[in-house]
């Protein structure tokens, strides 16, 4: 009878794994609820049109004649059934009183399948890419810094979301809709999401703070350059930002986040070599790689380097060596170090947390049918 124990038992155990996996899963969700608070429920009426027209990000534009719809939803269950192609979504919205001095994201669950998000005018996040090189995001939770320069405080703010769906369902899906502020999520003091100047190509000038980068194209980041009319493009390229820091900060030990990188970056401020993940031979196309674009980009800004007041420039040179290319993923932006630290401790916490809450339900399910069996067959 113990063998015939031993045998159910190690059929339960790959079940148990299974359920196991689903804790974990439970377990991360729970944990990222508790991360985030509601500011301002946007679920419900927004406005919709089908088609495609870049004046529709603007802050003039009069949307007043377009259909409403209900978000979260697939627009195929508010009255388009079958359509693929282009659509856009705006959404008005006032700042609750004290909103203004907090650090706000904005989130909108999951968008299928590409989706570019502008608020007042100015895009603030990417998921997927636009055809022709189409690549959906549909499954993708779309959470986005809000640049408090942008924000109208006393008055109307508009979110505008030009989506393209390929097939099947479209539009935002599901998930939580509004303005959220996080107790956990890495927030920079100063947000460096949003327009960069942008260039194929090297060139050791590039990384003088002094060099004029005014005829550069421009490029959101974080969002693959391929998403951005450089499809296809491996090689060299270059990132610059002129940023201000206020006098609060000035003294203070400073990181510079850089999120991820696909694949190799050197990151530059005011001149200064401050980090670099992988390393970028005189030959570009010789240089090892083993999945940088996988590493998180943190890097300590030497004390001294950055003035308040006036004009900073961060240079971040990036080689792609295939496929998808350029600053990707956030955070990034510059954070003090006490931030930082309050962050990554607490993270630690939940991550050492969640494995040993993981760890006692596997113990202790399998002690329960270890048992639960033994009592089963010796009766």
């Amino acid at each position: 009878m113990k063998k015939n124990t031993s045998v159910i038992l190690n059929i339960l155990k790959s079940r148990t794994i299974s359920i196991s996996i689903l804790l974990s899963l439970m377990l991360v969700s729970f944990a990222a609820a508790e991360d985030w608070q509601s500011v301002l429920d946007l679920r419900g009426k927004w406005k919709f049109e089908l088609g495609d027209d870049e004046k529709r990000a603007s802050i003039a534009f009069d949307d007043s004649k377009w259909n409403e719809i209900f978000v979260p939803s697939p627009w195929e269950d508010e009255g388009y059934p079958g359509y693929d192609g282009y659509a856009w979504y705006r959404k008005h919205f006032r700042l609750p009183q004290g909103a203004e001095k907090k650090s706000l994201y904005l989130r909108l669950g999951c968008i299928d399948d590409v989706s570019e998000v502008f608020l007042n005018g100015v895009i603030i996040g990417i998921t997927g890419d636009f055809p022709p090189d189409y690549r959906t995001a549909y499954n993708t939770q779309v959470i986005l810094t809000i640049p408090q320069n942008i924000l109208n405080v006393s008055g109307d703010n508009i979110i505008a979301v030009r989506v393209y769906d390929d097939q099947f369902e479209g539009g935002i899906t599901q998930g939580k809709i509004g303005l959220y502020e996080s107790k956990n999520y890495l927030a920079p003091e100063i947000p460096f999401a949003g327009m960069w100047r942008f260039k194929t190509g090297d060139s050791e000038k590039w990384i003088d703070p002094s060099f004029d980068d005014y005829s550069w194209d421009q490029i959101f980041a974080p969002a693959y350059w391929e998403t951005q009319g450089h499809a296809r493009y491996d090689g060299m390229a270059w990132y610059r930002l002129h940023f201000k820091i206020p006098a609060e900060l000035e003294g203070k030990t400073l990181i510079a986040l850089l999120g991820k990188i696909d694949d190799l970056d050197e990151t530059y401020i005011n001149g200064e070599e401050i980090g670099r993940t992988g390393r970028i031979r005189s030959n570009p196309w010789r240089s090892s790689h083993d999945n940088e674009y996988r590493e998180f980009r943190e890097y300590t800004i030497p004390s001294g380097l950055l003035k308040a007041g006036k004009d900073n420039v961060i240079a971040v040179r990036v080689f792609d060596i295939g496929g998808e290319g350029g600053i990707y993923e956030g955070p990034i932006g510059i954070i003090s170090r006490e931030h930082y630290k309050d962050w990554k401790k607490n993270r630690s916490w939940k991550e050492n947390q969640y494995w040993k809450d993981n760890q006692n339900w596997n113990n202790n399910s399998g002690n329960f049918w270890q048992n639960f069996f033994d009592k089963l067959f010796d009766n």
